[in-house]
């Protein structure tokens, strides 16, 4: 693709790194920014910088979060003894969707893949294991993608647990496998949830 402009062609180059953006439609986006207003474009500038500096990561439960601690995990609504582990902040939205979930979460910020040179170390496994020891749980609920590597991030987590006194349970597979939550209906999801299942019979299904 020839351009007649360096800052275009900076521009589209930007735009398509993000992902799921080929070239033609990051140049769509760039001509498109170009007629609008000074102002406008200086406050989509200023959204992208806030990105970048101002968002935090939830002390309680790792999701991103515009304050120290999250929505969630602060609503004294919220069962804080009920704790749904996902990998990403996408999982979050995809289950308050439902509107049927009523605890908090913990995300672990991937999931174990060997193949991409993902540890254990490198989730926020650490930091769930420290809340039931804390006695500050009394149910994980694991919803996780149903996946290779959402399976072994699963039973990983359900080894480090299992000697705690506490219920462990897993999204009923209404879910097929190979499926990630983000992409799932809510409907579907909801009753995932709601009709869970305990890990280590879910282990045989």
């Amino acid at each position: 693709m020839e351009f007649t402009s360096k800052l275009i062609e900076q521009a589209v180059s930007h735009f398509s790194s993000l992902p799921g953006v080929g070239k033609k439609s990051a140049l769509r986006y760039v001509l498109h920014l170009i007629k609008q207003d000074e102002q406008d474009v200086s406050n989509f500038s200023e959204v992208l910088r806030a990105l970048k500096h101002d968002l935090k990561f939830c002390k309680n439960c790792h999701t991103i979060s515009d304050h120290d601690i999250c929505e969630v995990c602060s609503n004294p609504v919220r069962n804080q003894q009920m704790v749904c582990v996902v990998q990403d902040y996408r999982d979050v939205m995809a289950i308050e969707n439902t509107g049927l979930y009523k605890g908090v979460y913990h995300v672990l910020g991937g999931l174990i893949s060997p193949m991409e040179g993902i540890g254990p170390s490198n989730l926020t496994i650490d930091s769930l294991v420290a809340k039931v020891t804390r006695q500050e749980v009394t149910e994980i609920i694991l919803a996780l993608n149903a996946t290779m590597e959402g399976e072994t991030t699963s039973f990983f987590i359900f080894k480090k647990l299992a000697p705690y006194n506490l219920t462990l349970s897993a999204i009923a597979r209404g879910i097929a496998v190979g499926d990630e939550l983000e992409y799932t209906d809510e409907v579907t999801l909801g009753r995932s949830i709601v009709n869970r299942i305990p890990y280590n019979n879910s282990l045989a299904r």
